[in-house]
């Protein structure tokens, strides 16, 4: 007879395929270990595979369906393996049983209507084996596990039961396999059917594996006719998949619960190391497939518990739609669990061919350029010089052996240097606090409905009364510190499109906004932070015509990015850079081209209707190149959507692309 292995089923979120690359990734970071805990066991495939090495298990999940293949393929208790043969061969010489609880429920439906009739007669069988002491507890979970197991072989499904195909005269097919179990190593693994974030309270092992629900799928409503024949409570059922009342299932990880849930977890657990199992879906796919937990989120809360490190495989994702998902990594978070006073940590994101973002939403920024820009950039620069630097974007994500990035506005800098002095995870806290002191939103964790609001009107009505106090604090505050600074960058989170704007008295002048300190926002700050900390970079506060270029040679290069003269950004309403400015900052250019100095200026020829003939005029007198680049700045004027307003933004060299 042909016997099932524990991984002979088709299960959502399957790991049966990584096994290898979970074992590689512990082994390689992980010190010996001797015990592991399968905090949402799903098949059970990850931890039968660490106990067939000799660690001890601890497996827990909510669903009673899988309780019963862990106590089948991982319990302790021996079992009579000729018994259980014996059972099953009777089980499959079953002609018509009688009319039952499973085929007034389910014929016709999942399956036809005799397999239902054997399927039900099987299962009150078992249960009536086990309560007259006929088999003991090992063997009655074998016995309903391979029920289970050969039941969901010949579902009349796609693999889950959400729905069931229409079909006429469904086919008897049902016939109980055997499985193959080995009997107890000695080994005392701990089996579970409880609530997960309440259970790590109490276990403690080496390896904490944590492979959570990724969406909003519910595990107990794709599977609910397999925990229908688990628990055997012989329930009403309703609708056309006929279903039961699983309220008692649903999980908090498919739900915008879900990183409260997974922060308390991790909060709790009391292990060497955690190990979490998470894909990259994000934004990708329909709604019910996006992940319910952010990358940043993970981190975040991992890096509270220790060392975090990212590892990530290529893997095939299953939906049940038509949605093609491409580039779908499979990834895992491992945390080595440590004390970290005083000590920084790196999140290791593998950002390194990656742009980073800068959380900065400077008017004018050149993020959606990097790519146009550093493919005109010379490949192999000594020091970079980014002039301008405004948010940060270009100088934080260039390849050079240094970065000397400088702008006149005390405030930016100030910013800048907050993300390289401080670590993500102090800055996350820093402003934590100053969003709490004002009462400010935060829906990163409490979500929307909590300051009964939308993500389509905006939190303004919420934040305006508290954002307005901050602000007004902020511009008391006269000497420069670092809670001045905090604030600052408090205010650009909270403010209307995260814009930077003065008026003449200095003061911070920004209406509120409709975000806060979302997810996205976090995510950029964290991957800024990270390639910031992977660079040499200096941020310096002066005018550009202060900086001396003495000390630059041709084996650096200068990256000009100045306020547009025919610009109508913020920076540029009260008239703050001129046509003197403009020919100064040429007249500075020139100079570094008599040294030989390589250069690139950011800068538009023409701009609604008008044209920059001081720039044009002396691009053309010095033989500089005029390279054209595929971008306008929709959003320096929002206001207007006329295509006579046309932005030919170019970068000016004065060597050869």
């Amino acid at each position: 007879m042909k016997k099932l292995n524990i991984s002979s089923r088709r299960y959502l979120g399957s790991k049966y395929k990584l096994l290898d690359f979970i074992n590689e990734t512990i082994e390689k970071n992980c010190k010996e270990f001797h015990s592991i805990f399968d905090v949402f066991g799903g098949t059970g495939v990850v931890a039968n595979y660490f106990y067939e090495k000799g660690k001890k298990v601890y497996i827990n999940d909510m669903l009673k369906s899988n309780y019963c293949v862990y106590r089948a393929f991982l319990g302790n208790e021996r079992f009579s393996e000729k018994k259980i043969e014996k059972i099953i061969e009777e089980y499959n010489s079953l002609s018509k049983p009688k009319d039952n609880y499973f085929s007034k429920t389910y014929k016709n439906t999942y399956f036809s209507e005799n397999d239902c009739r054997r399927i039900g007669y099987i299962r009150e069988d078992i249960e009536k084996k086990s309560k007259d002491k006929k088999i003991n507890e090992r063997e009655k979970y074998i016995l309903i596990t391979s029920l289970l197991y050969s039941m969901d072989r010949i579902a009349n499904t796609v693999g889950h039961y959400d729905a069931y195909r229409k079909k006429q005269n469904l086919k008897d097919s049902f016939e109980m396999f055997d499985l193959d179990i080995k009997q107890s190593k000695g080994i005392k693994n701990e089996i579970y059917n409880l609530d997960s974030n309440q259970l790590m309270k109490e276990i403690q092992a080496d390896i904490a594996y944590i492979d959570p629900p990724y969406n909003s799928r519910q595990y107990g409503d794709a599977y609910h006719l397999l925990e229908n024949v688990a628990e055997w409570k012989k329930p009403k059922v309703y609708g056309v998949a006929k279903k039961m009342d699983r309220s008692n299932i649903k999980s908090n990880y498919c739900t915008n619960k879900a990183s409260n849930a997974f922060k308390d977890l991790i909060e709790h657990c009391n292990c060497k190391y955690i190990i979490v199992s998470y894909n990259n879906m994000g934004q990708k796919g329909n709604a019910r497939s996006q992940a319910k937990i952010s990358d940043t989120e993970i981190l975040e809360i991992l890096n509270k518990k220790g060392k975090v490190k990212v590892f990530e495989k290529d893997f095939n994702f299953f939906t049940t739609g038509k949605t093609n998902i491409e580039n779908h990594k499979e990834r895992l978070f491992l945390c080595e669990v440590c004390k970290q006073e005083n000590e920084e940590v790196s999140y290791n994101l593998n950002i390194n061919n990656e742009f980073a973002k800068s959380p900065l939403n400077y008017v004018g920024g050149k993020y959606k350029l990097l790519d146009q820009l550093t493919k005109r950039f010379p490949t192999e620069v000594n020091t970079f010089v980014d002039y301008f630097c405004g948010g940060g974007n270009v100088g934080v994500n260039i390849n050079a052996n240094k970065v000397i990035a400088v702008d006149k506005e005390k405030y930016l800098i100030n910013v800048l240097n907050l993300f390289k002095t401080y670590s993500y995870t102090q800055i996350i806290d820093k402003l934590n606090d100053i969003i709490s002191q004002y009462n400010l939103s935060n829906t990163y964790i409490n979500g929307y409905k909590y300051y009964k609001c939308n993500s389509s009107t905006g939190l303004g009505s919420y934040n305006k009364d508290k954002y307005l106090k901050l602000r007004k604090d902020y511009n008391k505050i006269k000497e420069e510190s670092e809670e001045k600074t905090f604030k600052f960058l408090t205010l650009i989170i909270y403010g209307f499109n995260h814009q930077i704007r003065f008026n003449n008295s200095g003061e911070f002048n920004v209406p509120v906004g409709k975000r806060d300190f979302n997810a996205s926002i976090r995510k950029n700050l964290l991957a800024f932070c990270e390639k910031l900390r992977s660079k040499n970079v200096e941020f310096v506060n002066i005018d550009f015509k202060k900086f001396k270029i003495d000390n630059l040679t041709s084996e650096d290069f200068c990256y000009f990015d100045p306020p547009y003269f025919l610009g109508d950004a913020s920076y540029n309403e009260n008239n703050n850079w001129t046509e003197k400015d403009e020919k100064e900052l040429l007249k500075y250019i020139d100079k570094l081209n008599k040294k030989n100095i390589k250069f690139a200026l950011s800068n538009v020829t023409q701009h609604r209707g008008e044209k920059n003939n001081i720039l044009i005029d002396w691009a053309i007198a010095n033989k500089y190149n005029i390279n054209y680049l595929d971008y306008n700045y929709d959003n320096s004027n929002y206001h207007s959507k006329s295509k006579a307003n046309v932005t030919e933004e170019v970068l000016i060299t004065n060597y050869s692309i």
